[in-house]
């Protein structure tokens, strides 16, 4: 009969709305703003080197707690939870913590990536404070797989 619903109408429905749920899963892909007030001040200008590697005690506590928060909100969508990548982004806990690892993040944060036009990742720099942007390197090493 026209019009009748069935178990298989209704299972091919149900499954339809169950998946066009997961595509829209993370919501926004606009970074969300993070507040580093409490976190040393860096100034305007883009350091070469994370200036938060060396902090001890309390600082490089706020520091690594502030960069997990600001992972989780701003990074984990394609990189992944706890920084492990699900392959759709580069593992960011194999990045190294000399200065070859911090110029690579540094580019990459402030110039985004963008393949024949489509963006893959926004300029970070854009949308995050360099603090906040360093605090999510800091905990990134604090995690790091050893390689």
């Amino acid at each position: 009969m026209k019009g009748t619903l069935t178990k298989g109408n209704c299972l091919l429905a149900s499954l339809l709305l169950a998946s066009s749920f997961n595509l829209y899963a993370h919501g926004a892909v606009t970074p969300q703003s993070i507040d580093t007030s409490e976190l040393p001040q860096l100034g305007e200008e883009w350091l070469d080197e994370n200036p938060y590697r060396q902090e001890t005690g309390a600082t490089m506590k706020n520091i690594i707690d502030l960069g997990a928060s600001a992972y989780n909100q701003n990074c984990a969508r394609c990189h992944g939870l706890e920084g492990i990548s699900g392959g759709i982004a580069p593992d960011l806990r194999l990045l190294t913590p000399d200065f070859d690892g911090d110029e690579w993040y540094g580019y990459r944060v402030q110039n985004g990536a963008v393949r024949n036009g489509a963006v893959y990742m926004p300029k970070m720099t854009e949308h995050l404070s360099q603090e906040a942007l360093w605090s999510i390197k800091t905990w990134l090493e604090s995690i790091s797989e050893d390689i």
